[in-house]
């Protein structure tokens, strides 16, 4: 399928990133905001999350029940994320739709922020936060990555604490979204079948009229001490262990070797971990990732297992991890550049995974690259590369966490 990649910035600010495909069927539409968890101050935490939740609060001329109404008038499929880095608002519907599609999320993007919708959502949020408390993994995670980032904002968690969400204000919460919805912290991410020219004035015609502040993110140094920390509930009855250690950033070059690099060891079938801890049995899940970020990056690995073999299964990890660049082969390259490959076009196959990973790369890197310039990329590493990878980023351990019954 034909791919025509275009370009355009209003004159506030705002820019416009689009994948033409004129034989697709559908086309999408997105709005990354370059704000997250990590540009808020710690007595907001969680605001950036919050105010994801607001913008489906109703605005001056929809109310919260208009906003679903009208997309499924559209019979589109619309949602929003929040993470660390970036807020997005996204839309995937039949091309004759996209300019009403664009037009909600333009309307949602100004919400009203009403007190009393400010206080019933903090309801909302707080129960999410709730919800999330009782999964092992993702309270080991977030405490995980507070003792690996320890006083810079990395360590934000994106919901927030039951603290910061009891006393944050409606007020705080519009200071925030006026500094960091800007048009100037915005790019609009378009693919599928679409009339770019028309789209751009579609957009200035909505957006236009935006605030420029003149925002910008602000990168602490990040200092690492190592940490060993562990956790106990009486909610669990197996072991869950994490580990964390430094990794190229979503602007390295390096960034395709370190996927790589992970996958080879602890990918959910076929990697090291799973042949020397799953499929023997010793763990019931054993993984490794990769996590870049805005000028930061992370190996994770991660396993659950019984209380009583947790310290043969960290031994064997960390057994694993440290053998792995001398045992890497041509085989495993392959394998994983299959994987990958498979795994980043069948994600580019419909205008939905285009818009995202455009608003994605966009949003980090303020230019384009294509899937098939990424393929390539995935496509080059060498057991070489590795190996110089290995040399700056050889995975070893700063943070060891773990969860375990009382």
């Amino acid at each position: 399928m034909s791919v025509e990649f275009k370009h355009a910035t209003l004159g506030n600010g705002m820019e416009i990133a689009a994948e033409i495909m004129p034989k697709a069927h559908t086309a999408a539409i997105g709005f990354f905001v370059k704000t997250g968890a990590r540009d808020e101050v710690s007595p907001l935490m969680g605001v950036s999350h919050f105010l994801e939740h607001m913008m489906f609060q109703g605005t001056e001329t929809r109310s919260a029940e208009d906003v679903d109404r009208d997309f499924d008038a559209l019979g589109a499929v619309h949602n929003a994320f929040t993470s660390s880095e970036m807020t997005a608002f996204y839309a995937h519907c039949l091309p004759e739709h996209l300019m009403k599609a664009e037009a909600i999320l333009a309307d949602i993007l100004r919400p009203s922020l009403r007190v009393e919708d400010f206080d019933s959502e903090k309801k909302v949020i707080l129960e999410e936060i709730a919800m999330y408390a009782d999964q092992p993994f993702w309270q080991l995670y977030e405490k995980a990555l507070e003792e690996y980032y320890g006083a810079h904002p990395l360590s934000h968690r994106v919901l927030g604490t039951n603290e910061t969400i009891h006393a944050m204000q409606r007020d705080q919460m519009r200071e925030y979204f006026t500094e960091r919805y800007s048009a100037d912290n915005i790019v609009v991410s378009l693919a599928g079948n679409l009339d770019f020219d028309a789209m751009v004035q579609c957009i200035d015609a909505t957006c236009g009229e935006w605030n420029v502040s003149g925002t910008q993110r602000k990168y602490p140094e990040a200092t690492r001490e190592p940490k060993d920390f562990s956790i106990t509930s009486d909610k669990v009855h197996r072991n869950y262990s994490i580990m964390i250690s430094p990794a190229p950033s979503a602007d390295d070059d390096r960034r395709f070797a370190a996927s790589v690099l992970a996958h080879v060891l602890g990918d959910s079938d076929g990697s090291r971990f799973y042949w020397s801890l799953v499929d023997p049995g010793l763990a019931e899940e054993a993984e490794a990732s990769y996590d870049s970020r805005d000028g930061l990056g992370e190996y994770f690995m991660y396993c659950v297992c019984d209380p009583d073999r947790r310290e043969e299964v960290e031994a064997k990890m960390l057994e694993q991890t440290n053998s792995l660049i001398d045992s890497l082969t041509e085989d495993d390259l392959q394998r994983v550049r299959s994987r990958l490959a498979t795994n980043a076009t069948l994600g580019g196959e419909l205008p939905a995974g285009r818009m995202k990973r455009l608003g994605r790369i966009w949003t980090y890197q303020g230019e384009y690259r294509s899937l098939e310039e990424d393929l390539e990329c995935i496509n080059k590493v060498s057991i070489d590369d590795l190996r110089a990878l290995w040399e700056e980023f050889p995975m070893q351990p700063v943070v060891t966490g773990r969860m375990r019954p009382e």
